[in-house]
């Protein structure tokens, strides 16, 4: 077995999804996501038994183009988190009617094949295929069974696909660039080409405007939380917990291998950038009084935390990145689940409307509590362990750049306990709120229990992403 077989998986099931109709399309979906999963869980235990688990196929003989796909503890590792989180909101959907589930679902699946590929490919050109195939699914989940006013919608929907497809052009012509000087679009073969100084800055750049506007970093952000808003949950948990890592994923596997002169020469504008983030996200979570925007806007925060961590260019920063990504892409997930409930019984998005669910659903509300704290970065929590390894990697590189990033733990302890206060305390709304159902309490006791496992134990995953991530330092430092 290698990690073709998980793409083919998820492939298959998107097809075999939208043919089931729309009576069996969620539950076929769901049935190939968990497969996908422990596909994704076997190729990860042959990997760590030292078997070889790429896969080569070649595509294109001028260009030379390859089918390359990789399977290391850090491709491995986001697949993992791709699937499993795929396969955990689909089942937080089940309950939900969709008008043409099948392409629904379908489309879910597809986009999960898409970031799969994007994560395992070693060839720059189909990882470009990959990269760009993904942003169709979300557009259409997002057009299609989106919420808000219809014209509304599509503006949004459709200055977030022109912003990131734009930026990923200059991607592509810096992959075409490097084709020309290596004749080869492998990972390999590419960041052994020799370049000098002045090219690297325009390599970098060029990735750069791609992964900015995808993560998003300050000022290329102003797309996120309206599509954030009025995408359907599912879409908004696909966007959150899964899509924006795709380009933190590549900063670490492609822009900075490839271009590590001008990483090094521009860290501290980087880093600074990217706290800027935090702070700007922290202080417009502040301002919300519309559920989703301020769940936005705090995922904003945080990924502009782990964005600085990985240009750090330290062992610690760049596994602090990796490990705050997989927590964060539970943690966001379980959030943005929690407030679909709210909404979906309160029929709407403002918090000002909301209030007294804690009187009539203790359980709801414990649940929810975890996730805010788990935001936060308690103790304990999963969230911890990440958040404390990019704070130490930011001291490492500049202590006062460590306070300014350390605000995100002030600022969203704030504004995220009073967020639960205005919504979960006072006195009995006079909505009727129905208490959780068994579904909506097992996706809540799966996040959570992920989140407590790996925030008391982290062993597993450091060990297993680390080698990679030295190996990626070797060649930053080359």
């Amino acid at each position: 077995m290698d990690v073709s077989f998980i793409l083919i998986t998820l492939l298959i099931g998107a097809a075999a999804t939208y043919f089931a109709g729309n009576k069996w399309a969620s539950k076929v979906a769901l049935l190939f996501s968990v497969a996908a999963f422990a596909v994704t869980l076997c190729t990860v235990n042959l990997l760590n038994n030292g078997e070889n688990v790429n896969s080569v196929t070649y595509w294109i003989k001028n260009p030379m183009i390859s089918i390359s796909l990789v399977g290391d503890g850090l491709s491995l590792i986001m697949v993992l988190l791709t699937t499993s989180l795929t396969a955990i909101i689909i089942l937080a959907t089940l309950k939900n009617t969709f008008k043409n589930a099948k392409s629904f679902y379908a489309l879910i699946l597809f986009m999960a094949f898409a970031m799969a590929g994007t994560f395992l490919s070693a060839d720059g050109f189909v990882y470009y295929i990959f990269w760009e195939l993904s942003l169709i699914p979300i557009y259409f989940i997002a057009l299609i069974w989106g919420g808000g006013e219809a014209e509304a919608r599509k503006k949004d929907v459709i200055k977030f696909f022109i912003y990131t497809f734009a930026g990923s052009l200059f991607m592509l012509v810096a992959f075409i660039y490097l084709y020309q000087k290596t004749g080869s679009f492998i990972n390999g073969a590419l960041v052994r080409v020799n370049l000098t100084d002045k090219e690297q800055f325009w390599i970098f750049l060029a990735f750069f405007l791609a992964y900015a506007i995808k993560i998003p970093i300050i000022p290329f952000h102003t797309w996120q939380a309206n599509v954030y808003q009025k995408a359907p949950s599912a879409g908004t948990m696909l966007l959150s917990g899964i899509m924006l890592k795709m380009a933190i994923y590549s900063i670490i596997r492609w822009q900075l291998p490839l271009a590590p002169a001008p990483a090094k020469e521009y860290m501290h504008v980087l880093i600074a950038l990217c706290v800027a983030g935090v702070i700007y996200g922290s202080i417009l979570a502040l301002k919300q009084q519309d559920l989703k925007k301020l769940l936005a806007y705090s995922s904003l925060a945080h990924v502009g935390l782990i964005a600085a961590g990985a240009y750090t260019l330290t062992l610690d920063g760049l596994r602090g990145a990796v490990l705050q990504m997989i927590a964060h892409g539970f943690v966001v997930v379980g959030l943005f689940y929690a407030a679909e409930i709210i909404i979906r019984r309160y029929n709407t998005t403002e918090i000002s409307e909301m209030g007294g669910i804690r009187i009539q659903t203790p359980r709801f509300t414990s649940m929810f509590m975890i996730l805010v704290l788990a935001s936060v970065a308690l103790p304990a929590t999963f969230n911890f362990i990440g958040e404390f390894e990019l704070l130490y990697s930011l001291a490492q590189t500049n202590i006062w750049i460590a306070v300014l990033g350390g605000t995100t733990i002030i600022l969203g302890a704030f504004y995220m306990l009073r967020m639960f206060q205005q919504v979960m305390l006072g006195e009995q709304n006079a909505k009727p709120f129905a208490d959780v159902t068994f579904g909506e309490g097992f996706v809540f006791v799966t996040i959570i229990g992920i989140l407590l496992f790996f925030g008391l134990y982290p062993k597993p995953i450091i060990d297993f992403i680390t080698p990679a991530l030295e190996n990626t330092l070797n060649l930053i430092n080359r």
